[in-house]
């Protein structure tokens, strides 16, 4: 495999100071989700922790590192998972922490950012836009920029996940992974071709936002103007150069689901593996729900990656899901 930016020796070590709690999560088979979806269907599951997504594998990372050069202050932009984060371990290592936002960004995610401890600041426009409100304040303050995917440590702390699924030699075919910065992507895609080249990595975005997916495509960034959908974790419209260039090495396929695909998925998890997800966290289920035939037979493991969700919103989306059960091609 050609050399991405990441290190699987310092995936290796990076699990030596992200707090266990975040670490070994579960990966189970979901026997009840499989006729449904006509195939074996492994969960990885990374909400049962502080923070409720994997964000924190990676600011844990960074913030062990600021502390040990006795940085004080740090600031990001988030759509509320990293913000979450990145508020839990600045707050355990004495660090200030703002976080920037969309004041559209769910409620409850926004909540825990305060709760926690953090300066939130909220700009009237989507997260592309907090992204540059956080990069003025790093500027204007002189104080350590966090750049979810951009930054190697998110890329490296969440593919201590990849490590934790090939730690016992994988029985799986097919890892899916929810698409947005592509932190997650790329770190779980690293480890996975690196010590599993055999599973297809196969990444998973809502049509609504299908920025990076384009780009992996037609091999080049590619950016949209707006996007739409209620994956709000995922919701990226500019695409970072070096991070599609690890992409581009470590994913086998990208694929764009329909929001009643994303919608079914919530809903399939919630009656079948009696789990509450976000949008985000239900992508690899969507994906099978559409390419049926594609995963028909195969064993393939998803990652359930967040669970940060307002719950009045909830109740309206998985209300009345009804599954799809034709194969869309939309891309």
């Amino acid at each position: 495999m050609q050399e991405t930016r990441l290190d699987t020796a310092r995936i290796r070590a990076a699990r030596r100071v992200i707090d266990p709690v975040f670490l070994d999560t579960p990966l189970y088979r979901c026997e009840a989700l499989e006729p449904h979806l006509g195939c074996t269907v492994s969960i990885k599951l990374e909400t049962a922790n502080p923070v409720r997504s994997f964000k924190a594998r990676g600011t844990e990372v960074i913030a062990g590192l600021l502390a040990d050069n006795a940085c004080q202050a740090v600031v990001c932009a988030s759509a509320g998972n990293l913000g979450q984060a990145l508020a839990w371990s600045g707050r355990g290592r004495g660090l200030d922490v703002t976080v920037v936002a969309s004041r559209f960004a769910t409620a409850a995610k926004l909540d825990r950012i305060r709760a926690l401890g953090a300066r939130l600041e909220l700009v009237d426009g989507d997260h592309e836009m907090a992204r540059e409100r956080a990069a003025a304040i790093a500027r204007y303050d002189g104080i350590r920029l966090v750049e979810d995917s951009l930054d190697i440590e998110t890329c490296e702390g969440a593919a201590t996940i990849g490590l934790e699924l090939v730690g016992t030699g994988p029985s799986f075919d097919t890892v899916l992974i929810a698409l947005g910065g592509g932190a997650l992507a790329t770190g779980v895609g690293h480890v996975v071709k690196a010590l599993a080249p055999e599973v297809e990595v196969v990444c998973v975005q809502p049509l609504g936002a299908p920025a990076l997916t384009h780009s992996w495509h037609q091999r080049r960034v590619v950016t949209t103007d707006s996007t739409d959908t209620i994956a709000d974790g995922v919701a990226g419209r500019r695409p970072i150069p070096a991070v599609l260039k690890d992409l581009l090495l470590v994913a086998d396929d990208a694929v764009l689901v329909q929001e009643a695909s994303i919608i079914a998925g919530m809903r399939m998890l919630l009656d079948h593996a009696g789990l509450i997800v976000e949008p985000s966290a239900a992508l690899g289920i969507a994906a099978i729900l559409e390419h049926r035939a594609r995963f028909a037979g195969r064993h393939v493991v998803t990652i359930v990656c967040g669970s940060n969700v307002d719950v009045d919103a909830y109740h309206r989306w998985v209300g009345a899901a009804p599954i799809p059960n034709s194969t869309s091609n939309e891309r």
